[in-house]
């Protein structure tokens, strides 16, 4: 072989772990005796780094809460992580890759650990729904161009 061999694309987990969790129950034990259907909103965000040469760290973090009349039921937070092996990947592939692959490998963890904590809490459970990171980082990558073109415009003009 030549000095100018050619080098696989790598992508790899490294890791899945749960990064962060924690649980309020603010209004506990007087809102077990509620009888009303809580209202529960579901709030859901990707971060990632790089960690190192060719390694990045995904995280996605669900935000539970679920309320009855405007007290609080209970506010989980959880924040699932993986560590990825990125390597001699074109630059052009290496965000919908962490946007949309690592997440997809990790939110189903996310998920087990947050309906496990609500149960485990004395609740029933919150099952999250699926997600299509797909269209979720194509939002992100559509709302950035258009803060990108505004941006260019507002310096035009001024």
């Amino acid at each position: 072989m030549s000095e100018q061999q050619v080098q696989e694309p790598v992508f790899q987990i490294q890791r899945v772990y749960l990064k962060d969790v924690s649980l309020e129950q603010p209004n506990s034990p007087a809102i077990f005796g509620e009888q009303d259907a809580p209202d529960v909103d579901v709030q859901l965000q990707v971060q990632a780094a790089p960690v190192a040469d060719g390694f990045f760290e995904v995280v996605v973090t669900a935000t539970v809460t679920a309320k009855i009349k405007e007290r609080t039921l209970f506010l989980v937070e959880g924040h699932q992580a993986g560590l990825f092996e990125i390597r001699n990947i074109p630059d052009d592939q290496i965000n919908p890759i962490i946007g949309i692959a690592c997440p997809n490998i990790v939110y189903p963890y996310l998920r087990a650990n947050v309906a496990d904590l609500i149960t485990r809490a004395g609740f029933p459970p919150v099952n999250l729904a699926e997600m299509n990171f797909e269209a979720m980082y194509q939002a992100q990558m559509a709302q950035a161009m258009q803060e990108a073109q505004a941006a260019a415009q507002a310096g035009q003009v001024a």
